[in-house]
């Protein structure tokens, strides 16, 4: 396949579904996410075409406001810089085709400025809300967006745990430490990984 020879890295790409478009397609995907990998030690391969990034939310999440246990920016920023370094390793090599970041908007936009992009999952076509922010440096993807129905507007708003819109967890995928439902809350949305991916091959 012509494809194979490219590298994509998903860093902390947890199920690997904004990387799944990707692999689809024949390139060669390296997911690099715990327990498995820590992005923190991983030495990245050379040549690698494009990076997707997806560090955790949770020290970031405007939610963790009303958290009894205090933010830890420390430790969230190892991770997101560990992260800028190796798309930073891999530009300094050799030009890489793009690379971005996301994050649902929240802190991170204290440490990282205002994303140049910013999208809501009904905008790629998943009829549910969750605005999340991308850093990089990609092409932008074209928007599809469907109408979110009251109901699901209403259960997000007020971050619903039912998860009736929320994607589902591939059925070999065990959560590290989590609960189900965030897990299924940070995956990204099929349309809009899937547009991202048209946008950026």
């Amino acid at each position: 396949m012509e494809n194979k020879d490219k590298i994509i890295l998903d860093l902390c790409g947890g199920t690997g579904a904004w990387s799944k478009p990707y692999k689809e397609a024949g390139y060669d995907v390296r997911l690099v996410t715990l327990p498995e990998t820590d992005v923190r030690t991983y030495e990245p391969p050379e040549n690698v075409y494009g990076i997707l990034a997806a560090p955790p939310c949770t020290m970031f999440s405007k939610a963790r406001s009303t958290a009894i246990t205090p933010r830890d920016y420390k430790g969230a920023m190892e991770t997101v810089a560990a992260c800028l370094n190796i798309i930073w390793t891999c530009r300094t090599e050799h030009r890489i085709k793009f690379w971005a970041l996301e994050n649902p908007m929240g802190q991170l936009r204290q440490f990282l400025g205002k994303p140049p992009f910013s999208f809501q999952p009904w905008e790629y076509g998943d009829p549910y809300i969750k605005q999340t922010d991308l850093w990089g440096y990609f092409n932008m993807p074209k928007k599809t967006p469907v109408e979110v129905p009251g109901h699901v507007q209403e259960e997000c708003l007020r971050g619903s745990r039912s998860g009736k819109y929320l994607p589902k967890l591939p059925d070999d995928y065990i959560p590290q430490g989590e609960r189900s439902d965030r897990a299924r809350r940070s995956i990204t949305p099929e349309g809009f990984a899937k547009a991202f991916f048209r946008a950026n091959k």
